[in-house]
């Protein structure tokens, strides 16, 4: 079967101990598939001995290397070379930077030459991996271009709730301007074909969120609801989805959670986050909807303050591990 990468993230950051600490807390144990990780056996080693148990290269084939951490194995792509002494936590250089995107890419290309069965990426530095000549904003963005795929969709979930948005990071004086009838409608296609062919959910319940307050109030307080969002869930519903709405959205998160939907799609960023970090703040999951490949990643960052210490929460990784695992078995071409 085909193994799932994970790439290691930024070397100064928190991806590396909590890859390890996952390891030895047998996360990796009950998983359909193997876990690759894609990243830097030294830094890899270093990051064992904050539990203090140093990896050691039990084998080696080419760059692929085996890792003994006391009795458990952690398999290697080794993409980068980075001098152990001059990697320093929290202080991301070129060098750095470019390893980053180096792991990404790497897991891109084999998941494209259908080698591995999907990626799960670890908090990356942005400024660093621009410094390092990769012009992308982030880790989705460098994903579509890649994949060659101009639309995808962020999801945020977690067991009780997950969040796609139309809008994601923009300032939210620009979102009424950037919001549209066919940017909604083709959030909602995305959406549901992926919870079809990814969550094997048959028909996916999609609720539509408004923009403004109570829906607007049959246009008191704006009319985007009848002259976006309503006209956008009308062609969805035309096109056979299962969607409602626009919802005003101080009511309809309470309903998501008991079950009512699949998914709920809201206008900008923080009606999503809010009341998805609410209920998953340590084991949320960030999904990247419409690639050709399957991408979880941890819903947090590199969390330079707690680098090193070893008292990284692990939840969100193993819980981005179990979706791309559960993502991989039941995917439909």
């Amino acid at each position: 079967m085909q193994p799932i990468l994970l790439t290691m993230g930024d070397p100064t950051g928190i991806g590396p101990e909590i890859i390890v600490k996952s390891l030895l807390d047998q996360a990796f144990e009950n998983l359909s598939h193997r876990i690759q990780i894609v990243g830097d056996v030294n830094v890899l080693c270093h990051a064992g001995k904050i539990f203090g148990c140093e990896g050691t290269v039990e084998s080696q084939q080419g760059n692929l290397f085996s890792l003994r951490f006391g009795d458990k194995e952690l398999l290697v792509h080794s993409c980068s070379e980075l001098d152990i002494d001059a990697v320093h936590y929290g202080q991301p250089d070129v060098h750095c930077g470019k390893a980053m995107a180096d792991y990404v890419e790497y897991a891109i290309a084999k998941c494209l030459d259908t080698e591995a069965a999907g990626i799960v990426t670890a908090p990356i530095n942005k400024a660093a991996i621009n410094a390092a000549g990769y012009h992308f904003p982030g880790h989705t963005e460098l994903l579509a271009e890649r994949c060659g795929i101009d639309k995808v969709v962020m999801m945020l979930a977690g067991e009780r709730l997950k969040v796609c948005l139309v809008t994601t990071h923009l300032a939210y004086r620009d979102v009424p301007g950037r919001l549209s009838c066919d940017e909604i409608l083709e959030t909602l296609r995305i959406t549901s074909k992926t919870l079809q062919q990814q969550f094997g959910i048959a028909k996916p319940r999609l609720a539509v969120l408004a923009l403004n307050p109570h829906a607007s109030e049959e246009g008191m307080f704006g009319d985007e609801e009848a002259r976006i969002i309503a006209p956008a869930i009308k062609a969805a519903q035309a096109e056979g989805m299962t969607a409602d709405g626009p919802h005003s959205a101080d009511t309809l998160f309470h309903f998501a959670v008991q079950g009512a939907y699949d998914a709920v799609i809201c206008m900008y960023h923080d009606q999503g986050l809010i009341p998805l970090k609410l209920l998953h703040f340590d084991d949320g999951v960030n999904v990247t909807l419409g690639l050709p490949i399957i991408r979880t990643s941890v819903d947090h960052g590199t969390a330079y303050d707690l680098a090193g210490t070893g008292t990284a929460n692990t939840s969100s990784l193993v819980a981005a591990l179990q979706m791309a695992d559960q993502m991989a078995d039941n995917r439909k071409l």
